[in-house]
């Protein structure tokens, strides 16, 4: 099985800085959808092979268009976290983060320098040929004694008519493990593409099946589709009449949440094209940025709808307007990831995928000290500290909206259609209630919460939310006064 190589992780130690990215879908609904990226992350990060281990999402924040801005070294690996090739991992992350590249990753993954850093952009970590012994150890941790006897293996991938690539990396490996001769059978099955799931019982002739599914994150497919599709009842479900007579299923949890992935990543990393050179350094304007931020947190600084409070060497962190409330009243978090947890969701449970939506949670103070303030003011706030002090340098390029439509693909491509007036009434919805400028609109930003004023934020291009409801307009699915869920 994989297993971390120390020695290799010295060698990536001891020269210059890197930094890693690990970019997910995200959600604009589903709180759940970025937790798999987030484990990966901390258990990357407890390794300490890289200075920085960075989260980064089409539908979150930071956004694809803001990641590279919260990186703090010139030095950057950016990793797929998908299961296979496909649509986002060729065209929209390859687009939004502004690689000049569109189409299938070359194994080496592709290089570029932008904005004074060197970006490596690397293959999914779901289509490295390690991620067969991750698929073997899902199936041997649902049946310790399966053997080339009596049980198949079936691995079950999703599946799409969209790319070609997708399928591919689910039939390479059920080859490789049919090769390796531990099952009696394996199968290659599917969701959304033939040969089906539910074709399973004619196909499959062993009386002991494995199934694993190869998904990267445990969800919908994977806990209602699924088991619907093939009659499963639970982990080990009978069927007693099958065509082949007698079989029992044993139901793995998806590849993509297994802790070794972390190895697969770290594999991808040290292979991506130019990786072994010297390291970078310190990128500057990010950490301007950031200086400029703790020198106003020393003193004191209102952000947003946050106070941020020195206390005797550290930091306290809280809503605005919680101002004066006493600790013991006061839920107390002590690392960036408590807070990151505490401000996902509002006081209602709702998931927040703007940040700077004006519905911060309030009843919680961090105490941090100035390193774990610098992580949980990117978790709070992701990319506006970077972002303010570009602007303030007159460095910030806002994007027109009719940039931004013109650039969609896919589904959303008929933003291109939106009329100003469905653009406006997207606008008023949600925008009203965001703490940012919106620079892409023409509105101008005179101060920030570097000078003292705690909304002055600036908003250079329109956000994916904002792409998602226009698109909603423009389809006619949108109810006056409030989003809908529909996306």
């Amino acid at each position: 099985m994989l297993r971390d190589n120390s020695g290799r992780g010295r060698a990536l130690q001891s020269v210059g800085m890197r930094s890693l990215v690990l970019i997910g879908h995200g959600s604009h609904l589903n709180g759940e959808s970025a937790v798999a990226v987030y484990r990966y992350a901390e258990l990357i990060r407890q390794r300490g092979l890289f200075d920085e281990v960075i989260e980064g999402y089409w539908k979150e924040e930071p956004s694809l268009r803001q990641v590279l801005k919260t990186t703090a070294s010139t030095d950057v690996t950016v990793i797929p976290m998908f299961i296979s090739e496909g649509y986002f991992t060729e065209t929209v992350i390859p687009r939004e983060m502004g690689l000049g590249h569109q189409g299938p990753v070359p194994p080496e993954g592709v290089a570029r320098v932008i904005g004074g850093r060197t970006v490596r952009y690397t293959l999914p970590y779901g289509v490295h040929p390690s991620m067969t012994d991750v698929i073997l150890e899902r199936a041997r941790e649902v049946l310790p004694d399966a053997s080339p006897h009596d049980t198949a293996l079936i691995v079950l991938g999703h599946g799409t008519t969209r790319n070609e690539n997708s399928n591919k990396v689910v039939y390479q490996n059920a080859d490789r493990i049919r090769e390796s001769g531990q099952f009696a059978e394996v199968q290659a099955l599917f969701l959304d593409e033939d040969p089906k799931v539910g074709t399973w019982p004619e196909t499959v002739r062993s009386p002991r099946v494995v199934v694993v599914p190869f998904f990267a994150s445990e969800g919908w497919h994977t806990l209602e589709t699924i088991p619907e599709d093939m009659g499963l009842t639970g982990t080990v479900t009978d069927f007693p009449e099958n065509p082949h007579g007698h079989q029992q299923v044993f139901y793995a949890k998806p590849v993509g949440t297994h802790a070794a992935v972390a190895d697969v990543i770290l594999h991808l990393a040290e292979e991506a094209s130019g990786a072994g050179g010297q390291g970078g350094d310190t990128e500057r304007g990010h950490e301007a940025a950031w200086q400029a931020f703790l020198k106003g947190a020393r003193a004191g600084l209102r952000i947003g709808e946050a106070l941020v409070t020195p206390e005797l060497g550290v930091f306290e962190l809280r809503h605005a307007l919680d101002e004066g409330r006493p600790g013991a009243d006061l839920t107390t978090l002590v690392t960036p990831e408590g807070v990151r947890d505490q401000v996902r969701f509002t006081d209602g449970g709702e998931h927040r995928p703007v940040h700077t939506l004006r519905n911060l949670p309030r009843g919680w103070r961090a105490v941090l000290s100035e390193a774990d303030l610098r992580r949980a003011m990117h978790y709070l706030y992701p990319a506006v500290i970077e972002e303010t002090y570009a602007h303030a340098c007159h460095a910030l390029r806002p994007t027109p909206w009719a940039t931004t439509a013109r650039r969609q693909t896919g589904i959303y491509a008929k933003v291109q259609k939106a009329t100003p007036e469905q653009v406006e009434h997207v606008v008023e919805d949600i925008c009203t209630g965001c703490l940012r400028t919106r620079l892409w609109a023409g509105q101008r930003l005179t101060h920030s919460f570097l000078d003292g004023v705690p909304g002055g934020i600036p908003c250079a291009e329109a956000c994916t939310f904002i792409v998602a409801e226009v698109r909603e307009e423009v389809s006619g699915k949108r109810g006056g006064g409030g989003h809908s869920h529909s996306h």
